[in-house]
């Protein structure tokens, strides 16, 4: 190309190159068919979609998945793991490269498959979740079982024919799909929920649960090997029967689950016995007791003759009880005379002592000892009297001194307010204000006048029955 004509070429910016170049690619390749191993696979970013890239032995090709597609993907992705993808190939301009949008997402044929079963085997059995010391021992009779299937194939019409042929019993059904995108989720659901259910709720919890499928090919059973319902199996605290497939199919779900069945049928016979032996086996249990009972009577009514015979005859047993007393009674009247003439002989010799002049004596002894202490008596009630008399009289002594009624009688007045407490200055007195003075003789009442008036004539007041007022006329000078 000469220089003229790269001068006239179109002047494109950057965008619009990768704009061209996004067309052209996604109009070459709107739909593809990829096979390849997964490479940098990290696991979900934190916004839900999916990052890594698909490589073979000469290239390498970047992968996304976005979220809603990745959460529907029955198998999901695994690094190292060989898988055949169909996707849009695109470009991202950020980084100038191109990509596969996968929508979905399967292994690259039956030993891929077997390859990812074997590895999430090894990983599940170094957790611990297969190990024999997790095993539930199963119910002998239960009660109620569940069973997690679908609801409308014919396993569980096999189990529920086979239960009512053994031993009927209450069976609640959790519908489940059991292949297929959500399968794996409704399976580990179905199988928490009947671990949560009450003991005594409106639904009865489960003594033993059955997980069951059909037959079917490695591809059409994966989701009893995903590790949500390995994990939901060995987390299970009611007793768990796995019967998915057929005798030769093998699941990771058989590994974590109490008991493996080889068919759905067989997972029925396990969890219940055949009622018919289990009665014949209950005659039997009641014909060997009946005979053990009867032949237990028959020692003991054996042992009992041979007893028997080695004790001695009635009449052997009574002979010496009968001759003692029979030589009670001969010496009872004999015994009870001698004993009449003893008690008599003590009562003659105690009345002996009971004569009228005896008695008269004790009690002329008696009226002198009690006229003595009534004489005491009074003397010593005569000085307590005494006493007290002068006590009494030194106290109202002591009283009169002590009352401000000998104050008054020595010409001194005392001065009360109107509420009857005493005056003690004249700054608490007032023009106009009600007093109330008291001498030795009685009360009078006044009215104060101003300060430097004349005194008006004090006009007394009627006395009170009680000279020294309403408190008995005792007290201090001022209270």
């Amino acid at each position: 190309m000469t220089d003229t004509a790269r001068l006239n070429l179109v002047e494109l910016s950057v965008s619009e190159v990768s704009a061209a170049l996004k067309r052209t690619v996604e109009d070459n390749f709107s739909h593809v068919r990829v096979r390849g191993e997964i490479s940098g696979y990290r696991g979900p970013h934190s916004s839900g979609h999916v990052y890594f890239a698909l490589k073979d032995e000469g290239a390498r090709i970047d992968a996304v998945i976005w979220k809603g597609v990745f959460g529907k993907l029955r198998v999901k992705p695994e690094e190292g793991l060989e898988v055949i993808v169909t996707g849009r190939i695109t470009t991202y301009p950020g980084r100038s490269n191109y990509q596969i949008v996968i929508e979905t997402l399967e292994p690259s044929g039956l030993g891929a498959l077997m390859a990812l079963l074997e590895e999430r085997k090894k990983k599940l059995a170094a957790e611990g979740l297969f190990d024999a010391a997790r095993k539930q021992l199963l119910p002998y009779l239960p009660r109620v079982i569940g069973v997690v299937t679908s609801p409308t194939g014919a396993v569980i019409r096999d189990i529920l024919h086979r239960l009512e042929d053994r031993f009927p019993a209450h069976v609640i059904v959790w519908p489940v799909r059991v292949q297929g995108e959500t399968s794996a989720a409704e399976v580990a659901a179905a199988i928490q929920g009947f671990n949560a259910l009450p003991e005594d709720g409106q639904i009865p919890r489960p003594d033993v649960i059955i997980v069951a499928r059909g037959g079917g090919s490695l591809e059409d059973l994966w989701s009893f090997n995903e590790e949500i319902v390995v994990r939901a199996a060995a987390d299970s605290l009611i007793p768990l029967i796995s019967a998915v497939g057929h005798e030769t199919d093998v699941t990771l779900i058989d590994f974590a689950s109490d008991r493996r069945a080889p068919t759905p049928t067989a997972a029925a016979e396990m969890a219940v016995p055949v009622r018919s032996d289990l009665l014949s086996r209950i005659a039997t249990q009641v014909r060997r007791l009946a005979a053990c009972w009867a032949r237990g009577q028959e020692a003991r009514r054996s042992e009992l003759r041979a007893a028997s015979r080695a004790l001695p005859s009635l009449d052997a047993l009574l002979a010496i009880p009968r001759q003692r007393l029979d030589a009670a009674a001969d010496r009872l009247p004999r015994a009870l005379r001698a004993n009449a003439q003893i008690h008599h002989t003590q009562l003659s010799r105690i009345a002996s002592r009971l004569s009228p002049q005896l008695l008269r004596s004790r009690l002329t002894r008696c009226d002198e000892v009690v006229a003595a202490f009534g004489q005491r008596g009074r003397r010593a009630f005569g000085v307590y009297l005494g006493r007290r008399r002068d006590r009494l009289s030194s106290l109202g002594q002591l009283l009169t001194a002590y009352s401000y009624r000998g104050v008054l009688e020595r010409g001194f007045a005392l001065v009360r307010g109107a509420d009857g407490a005493p005056l003690r200055a004249a700054a608490a007195v007032t023009a106009g204000m009600r007093m109330e003075i008291e001498f030795s003789d009685g009360r009078v009442a006044a009215t104060a006048d101003e300060p430097g008036s004349e005194p008006a004539p004090v006009r007394p007041r009627a006395r009170s029955g009680n000279p020294g007022g309403g408190k008995g006329g005792q007290g201090s000078l001022f209270g």
